[in-house]
């Protein structure tokens, strides 16, 4: 079993800057790749980043310069540093991980999600 939780959203200015970490819990040695996906209300999810244990690592159309990305060497825990956030960073996002290596950043690649943590940026 593996599950899956994002902490670090919700309400900043413009500007502001967050650190989104998502941690795994349970059988974390089958880790292999793990990633961010994000969804407005009304809206596709899309890719963000997405990393595994081998150095691959994949950026979505969602990723940006003031983003940056980490895993810890345990392979438990993943971060979303967004620095100068815009409102179009608005949403829900969600960290995934799988047992496979890192392949295009699709969503049907993940087989574990989290729930999500909101992120809502004011103008």
């Amino acid at each position: 079993q593996l599950h899956l939780v994002e902490s670090g959203g919700g309400l900043v200015q413009a500007g502001d800057s967050l650190r989104l970490s998502c941690t795994a819990s349970g059988h974390t040695s089958s880790v292999y790749s793990m990633g961010w996906f994000r969804q407005a209300p009304g809206k596709e999810r899309e890719f963000v980043v997405a990393s595994d244990r081998n150095g691959a690592i994949k950026f979505g159309d969602s990723w940006n310069g003031r983003f940056t990305t980490a895993t810890n060497t345990a392979w438990d825990t993943m971060y979303l540093q967004m620095n100068s956030a815009k409102p179009e960073d608005t949403a829900v996002y969600y960290c995934a991980a799988d047992w496979r290596g890192l392949r295009d950043g699709k969503e049907d690649e993940f087989d574990y999600w989290g729930r999500g943590t909101q992120v809502t940026v004011s103008s």
